[in-house]
């Protein structure tokens, strides 16, 4: 391999959706709204969730740290792609994409996770309500965000140093709007088998496991509800998953769809443009969702911006 692919100091070059400089303006409007959306939203859900004694939960202690999660995690993306846009440049320094595609797994595997950890929440209300207290106590409550913590951040250390083993060439020209992990290893001027290896191995531990506890979780709770006789206690036990379960689908269907279509097209302009569903309109609509369809939450939210609650 010759000392131009050997370089350590490439060029990153964020290409987009289009180069085409009469779309530039409208994209950069269509984001900077989903993004101040996306942050005012989330903020709100956890304000209300801090300021309204009603939601001091279990429940909506995990609401709120999903939706700071999903602050961060749009905020890793969004405004770098908005001042490529802004200063007409599509560059990103080296350290800055390694940088910035840590960043994404944690907020992303952070997300996958505290879904998981959510759904065991109901599952407990719903299951065993006579005990829910004592087993979601506030000291199982914080351990299960710490592992999320831990468990993301590790997964993202390992990934980073080993895109940090691979060689690129002078100039790397990435068919997206941030530095994607899959993206820079099949970028690479290096064997990427070992790279590939533990890419796919993470990510089938690290998302069929969570997936898989969230499955089981709804599939114990609808058999609980199925045992209830009345008609008004199978619509509250119902509607106190409601929330959550449009969630899961949102963020596990245009996730699974991204990779999907990454896997057959690895440098098309389409997975950057699929990968919007998941990394920008879901975390901008999550405030939504859990705010029209949870009672509580807008009762809070009336209190925390001065309406008759």
């Amino acid at each position: 391999m010759n000392s131009e692919n050997n370089t350590r100091d490439p060029e990153f070059l964020l290409l987009g959706f289009s180069e085409m400089p009469t779309l530039q303006s409208l994209i950069y409007g269509l984001f900077l709204s989903m993004y101040l959306i996306t942050v005012l939203g989330n903020l709100l859900i956890i304000l209300a969730s801090i300021s309204d004694p009603h939601l001091h939960k279990p429940m909506y202690f995990f609401l709120a740290n999903l939706s700071f999660v999903d602050i961060c995690f749009t905020s890793t993306t969004v405004p770098k792609m908005m001042l490529n846009i802004q200063t007409h440049s599509q560059g990103i320094s080296y350290v800055g994409c390694i940088v910035q595609m840590f960043f994404f797994l944690v907020f992303v595997e952070l997300d996958n996770f505290l879904l998981a950890v959510m759904a065991y929440d109901r599952f407990v209300a719903i299951c065993h309500p006579l005990h829910y207290t004592v087993i979601m106590n506030p000291q199982l409550c914080g351990w299960l965000v710490l592992g999320s913590w831990i468990v993301s951040t590790l997964h993202a250390l390992l990934q980073s140093l080993m895109v940090f083993r691979l060689s690129f060439c002078r100039v790397v020209e990435i068919p997206h709007f941030f530095c994607e992990l899959n993206q820079l290893v099949q970028l690479t001027c290096s064997d990427t088998f070992l790279n590939d290896l533990v890419m796919y191995f993470a990510l089938v531990l690290l998302a069929t496991v969570p997936l898989a506890g969230i499955l089981y979780s709804y599939s114990r709770i609808v058999s609980s509800i199925r045992a209830i006789s009345s008609a008004q206690g199978k619509y509250k036990a119902l509607s106190t998953c409601a929330s959550h379960l449009s969630v899961v689908s949102l963020f596990y269907s245009t996730g699974l769809g991204v990779y999907l279509s990454s896997a057959a097209t690895h440098h098309s302009r389409s997975t950057a443009t699929a990968s919007v569903m998941y990394t920008v309109v879901t975390p901008m609509l999550n405030p939504f969702i859990y705010s029209l369809r949870n009672k509580d939450v807008k009762r809070a939210l009336r209190k925390l911006l001065g309406g008759k609650a």
